[in-house]
């Protein structure tokens, strides 16, 4: 199914106009753009559970006078 998508878009980019190829390209990068945020903002959300567990008292008295 995959290929059959990839080259239904290659089909439909060949009958676009040259006018027209960056403003495709341009989406194409921004949808890989948005993709790659995402991966990040789970990255994010990991790293700031993991930091939510240092994050108290007990912890922060002993590391006052490092």
């Amino acid at each position: 199914m995959q290929a059959v998508a990839k080259q239904s878009v290659h089909n439909l980019v060949e009958t676009l106009p040259t006018s027209l190829l960056l403003e495709v390209a341009n989406f194409i990068l921004f949808i890989k753009k948005r993709e790659e945020n995402g991966v990040y903002k789970d990255l994010e959300a990991l790293s700031v559970s993991s930091t939510d567990f240092w994050n108290n008292d007990i912890d922060d008295e002993v590391w006052n006078d490092v």
